[in-house]
């Protein structure tokens, strides 16, 4: 083992033979709600994590935003060591429905070697993990090995309204040579997984209406026109019945995987017919001849969301509905931006069904850092340092993190490295961690700050 092994290892000693006492800190942690829909508890949280990260030595503030705050910390180390940002959230999901939870969300349990609680797993128990992290080296070797940024937002789980302007308007407080962020599960498998990209999104509704009031359906059907089936035609020519999406020029800017993202797919392990039995399909969606993770990575998506019309309730009522809507996402992939997306969409509508309204929602832009990025070699010799196997490696994953906000506002590489298990059902009643999960999640952060500190400062190729 040689000198720098030794010295992490001890690191990881530190961690184990506290391990109690972190997990117990943690479940103090999530005892405190922060829902940001609600607005209940983030101020009390932002300022919570304050008092955190002033005692490891980082200066550290809520900067406030047009609704909730920022938490931002830092700790100088050097000059000349790389400076590695780590992103997260302090706010939480609403725990409903209640009486769905097998013990209280905000009263964290253990059972099965797992916490269970609201925020355990998105994100409070990911980002304390690094919190753990940083601290264990302090303890163990009285400073750190690289320059940190510490950027903990209080609006992730309603959309990150505010982030990019944040971003915008710090980004001199921000400059950094990497970005990491430690939110969302494993592989289910349990291997650990590093992230190089996110799918963006555009949201929509279109809305039909075809006369004054809703009417009999014997009496006036074939000569007042239906709002549902206006906007089941205007659907049809927006994807086909191969899977096909099928508005005009919308596909036409997709950039094509590289070799080296389909080599790292066709590593990562996939029962397609375990998939298909766990949710119940007989088939997957088309294009039928497209690869799964092909599906999930690569290529941009049209979702029903919600199709809302006429009369729903028991039994039958035949009325002709006047009015019909519809929600639906796009999901983007590199270099679709939200904004192109809708001019498309627009475009469509007016050709196929001018008297549709077509409303824009909200938007996210895609993200991805090069496979070749020299941090993505330290970020996975960290993950095997204190897992024992290599990462599987994702080219990008099928939703939508705010991660645009580094790599094409800051330039800087921006790479997800999750804590949690696989089922930690985040967003869903009985959200859990798995304690083994969290303790390596805290070696983990503790080897990332240990090789990033190995290498030397500005080696990012993104700028």
């Amino acid at each position: 083992m040689s000198a720098s092994d030794d010295e992490l290892q001890k690191i990881f000693d530190h961690v184990d033979a506290n391990s109690e006492a972190f997990i117990a800190r943690v479940m103090d942690y999530v005892s405190h709600p922060s829902i940001s829909a609600h607005d209940i508890g983030i101020r009390e949280v932002a300022d919570l994590l304050v008092d955190m990260l002033k005692g490891l030595g980082m200066e550290a503030e809520t900067v406030a935003t047009k609704n909730h705050p920022m938490v931002l910390a830092r700790r100088d180390v050097s000059p000349d060591k790389p400076t590695i940002l780590l992103y997260g959230h302090y706010d939480v999901q609403p725990p409903d429905p209640l009486e769905l939870w097998d013990s209280p969300p905000f009263e964290p349990t253990i059972r099965n070697g797992r916490i269970y609680a609201r925020g355990i797993g998105d994100n409070k128990g990911q980002h304390f993990a690094q919190i753990l992290a940083i601290e264990s080296h302090l303890a163990v070797h009285g400073d750190l090995p690289c320059n940190i940024i510490f950027l903990l937002e209080g609006e992730e789980e309603i959309g990150s309204p505010h982030i990019a302007d944040f971003v915008g308007e710090h980004a001199d407080r921000l400059q950094a040579d990497l970005v990491v962020t430690s939110d969302g599960p494993l592989h289910e498998t349990g291997l650990p997984v590093v992230t190089f990209g996110v799918r963006g999104v555009a949201g929509f509704e279109l809305r039909a209406k075809t006369a004054g009031r809703d009417v009999h359906s014997g009496n006036f059907g074939g000569v007042v026109p239906n709002a549902a089936w206006k906007l089941v035609h205007l659907l049809s020519t927006m994807k086909n019945a191969a899977g096909e999406i099928t508005i005009e020029g919308l596909t036409e800017p997709v950039i094509p995987a590289t070799n080296s993202e389909r080599e790292a797919i066709s590593k990562i392990p996939l029962d397609v017919e375990e998939v298909k039995a766990e949710l119940g399909l007989a088939e997957l969606d088309g294009p039928r001849e497209r690869g799964y993770f092909d599906r999930l990575m690569f290529h941009p998506t049209l979702t029903i969301n919600g199709f809302h019309s006429g009369y729903d309730g028991p039994g039958m009522k035949t009325v002709l509905p006047c009015e019909a809507f519809v929600k639906c996402d796009i999901r983007l992939v590199e270099p679709l931006t939200p904004d192109y997306v809708f001019e498309k969409v627009a475009a469509h509508v007016e050709r196929h069904a001018p008297d549709v309204e077509f409303i824009p929602l909200n938007g996210m832009l895609p993200s991805k850092t090069p496979m070749d990025s020299p941090y993505a070699e330290a970020i996975s010799k960290a993950v095997k340092a204190a897992r024992g196997v290599e990462p599987l490696l994702y080219p990008t994953v099928g939703g939508s993190l705010p991660d645009y906000v580094f790599t094409k506002i800051l330039k800087k590489p921006a790479f997800v490295v999750p804590y949690a298990n696989a089922d930690e059902a985040n967003h869903a009643p009985n959200e859990n961690l798995e304690i083994e999960r969290f303790i390596d999640g805290i070696k983990t952060g503790a080897a990332l700050l240990t090789e990033i500190g190995r290498m030397s400062q500005g080696a990012s190729t993104l700028c």
